[in-house]
Parts: C-alpha cells; structure tokens; sequence
C-alpha cells in the first residue's frame, strides 16, 4: 500500500497540458521503476528485467511521439519524408513496394498465421502456437484501439493506390508485421544452434519489417511518425509477452520444484 500512496501522490489532481502530464508518467515510472528494481528485480532473472525495462522505455517513447502527433509537430517532417522518398519512385520500385506491403496485410498474416500456428503443433511446439495466437490477438485489439484513440486521417495516397478505410496512427502494417515476423523470428532462433544462423535469421527479419514500413510511406498510406509509432507499440506488446511468458515458465519451474 505504501507503494501506491506513493505514485498516488506523484500523480497530478488537476487538469494538465500535455507536457505536464509527460512530466508526471515520467515521475510515476521513475518511482516505479525505483520500487521494481528494489523489491522486484532482484528475484527476476536479468533478461526479463531489462525486458521490462525496455518496455517501460519504448512506452515513455511512444507517449513522446504520440503527443507530437496530437499537437501537429510531425506534420512538416511527415509531409517532407513522403515528398522525399516519393522522389525516388519508378515503375519497378513501385511494383516491388505494392509486393512488399501485401506480406504485412490483415489478409496475408492471418493466412500465413494460421498454417503457422498448425505446422507449429504439428512438430509438438505447443507453446509457441499459443504465444504466436496470443500475440496477434493483442496486436490486433492494440491496433484498432490506439486508431480509434487518436482518429488521425490518412495522407494523399500516391500511385492511385486504394486507401484503407481505417484510421493512420499507428501503422497496422507495422505493428503486426513487427510481432508476427519477430515472434517467428524468436521462436525459430531458440531452437536452432550456431550465433551465424540466428544472426541471419533476425537480420532478415529486420530487414523485411524495415521493408514494410517502408512500403507504406513509399505508397503514401501511411506518415513516418505512424510507421515508427507501429513499430514502438509492437515492441512494447513482444516485451509484455515475453515477460508474461519467462514470468510463466518461471512459476512452472519453481511449482516443479517444491513437488518433488
């Protein structure tokens, strides 16, 4: 109870500005922070601790971009980011981006999950379909609700390509290709030996979410603030995740234990 006394307390009472409410989820991280490293990491392992870390840091970030956004201060650098690299187009990159993007739809991740998640239980990989499952469910509610948050409407879309009825921020190609394709890419690197071979595979992996991202602002879908927003929430979602699931296998390990 002394605890929440204490973020209670840091918590402002009256109606702020948005950069007072940056600066009081900054102090009320600071003490949680404070409390989880003094009574809760030491009993964590290190990688689940500097995963939650990361995510406590990607969420400041995320909250940072966002209010960016809702007040305007990305509208020049979008515009110019979407002048820049439209600059660069060309029949054949044109073709290339519209193939790219179609691996990060709704449609292809939901057939490709799908033969995913049964090839996973076909080879007894159980708990990897059910991670897998879990993570695109809450990727996909993340998404809609953080679009119906913030309602930002879409840009121009360039090469007559058909603009998607939902809203821009964050990119849903981003966010959910950025969790399938990295939840693939960690359920496949820890069941294999060798650095080189998981090296290759996460560096394919970050190339092909890069790509995506990339195909969106290239068609002119999406903003670079909504591809980089979708990217940030995707990272936040795969460390809860994670964590839930070493937080899991941990308790699985101890009960174990006393059992015996």
């Amino acid at each position: 109870m002394e605890f929440f006394n204490r973020l209670r307390d840091s918590t402002p009472k009256n109606k702020l500005s948005m950069g007072t409410h940056y600066a009081a989820i900054t102090r009320f991280v600071g003490n949680a922070f404070s409390y989880l490293l003094t009574n809760v990491f030491s009993s964590l392992g290190l990688l689940l601790s500097l995963g939650l870390v990361a995510a406590t840091a990607a969420l400041l970030l995320f909250y940072g971009l966002a209010e960016d956004v809702y007040e305007g201060d990305t509208r020049q650098f979008d515009e110019s980011a979407l002048q820049l690299i439209n600059s660069f187009a060309s029949p054949r990159l044109t073709s290339f981006m519209h193939a790219v993007t179609y691996l990060g739809s709704t449609f292809f991740l939901t057939g490709v999950g799908t033969c995913v998640v049964f090839a996973f239980v076909h080879v007894r990989w159980r708990r990897a379909a059910f991670i897998l499952l879990v993570t695109m469910a809450g990727a996909a509610l993340l998404n809609f609700t953080l679009k119906l948050l913030f309602g930002r409407e879409r840009p121009e879309p360039f090469f007559g390509t058909p603009l998607p009825e939902s809203y821009s921020f964050p990119s849903g190609h981003a966010l959910l290709s950025f969790c399938f394709y990295g939840m693939i890419a960690a359920t496949i690197t820890a069941r294999i030996e060798g650095t080189g071979r998981r090296a290759c595979v996460w560096a394919m992996t970050v190339l092909l979410v890069a790509l995506i991202g990339l195909s969106r602002i290239y068609l002119g879908v999406h903003y670079p603030s909504d591809v980089a927003a979708g990217y940030v929430a995707a990272f936040i979602w795969l460390m809860i995740v994670a964590s839930a699931d070493r937080l899991m296998e941990a308790r699985q390990k101890t009960d174990s234990s006393l059992s015996v």
